[in-house]
């Protein structure tokens, strides 16, 4: 199993993570980007008068990487977007019945962990279970 993301109990429903991949691919790129800028105007003062650079292949250097930019920005809003969906079907098995693909592990979930591929329910006989396909998930008869 992978790091966990943070843990979600019956008596809290929030949970916060970091976003590293998304953030350390921004830096990267942002790094990338400024390092681009810095070789232009290098390229730019020691060009050669007679041959000077073509201002087509510039400007197609600079769309690329702002393109490469933004795409990282919306991979980064949409790792929240997930965060948010994980965090809000953790919560939703929280006090139902669960019941494992081969019927062996029942109960009722008392609390869960996200993990970053997934949900371990911890169930109120003390077992855990991974919250995946083939996982039945019924209202808690009172």
């Amino acid at each position: 199993m992978v790091t966990p993301v943070g843990a979600a109990s019956s008596a809290t429903s929030t949970q916060t993570s970091s976003g590293s991949e998304a953030t350390t691919a921004e830096k990267s790129a942002t790094l990338n980007y400024e390092s681009f800028l810095k070789l232009l105007v290098a390229q730019m003062k020691n060009q050669d008068p007679t041959e000077p650079m073509d201002s087509a292949q510039q400007m197609a250097q600079l769309a690329t990487f702002s393109q490469v930019e933004q795409t990282i920005k919306t991979n980064k809003n949409f790792e929240s977007l997930l965060q948010r969906t994980s965090l809000q079907e953790a919560n939703s098995v929280i006090g139902r019945t669960v019941t494992s693909e081969d019927g062996k592990i029942t109960g009722v979930v008392k609390e869960v962990t996200l993990y970053n591929d997934g949900i371990v329910a911890k169930l109120d006989s003390g077992e855990k279970l991974v919250i995946g396909p083939g996982v039945k998930i019924s209202e808690t008869k009172t």
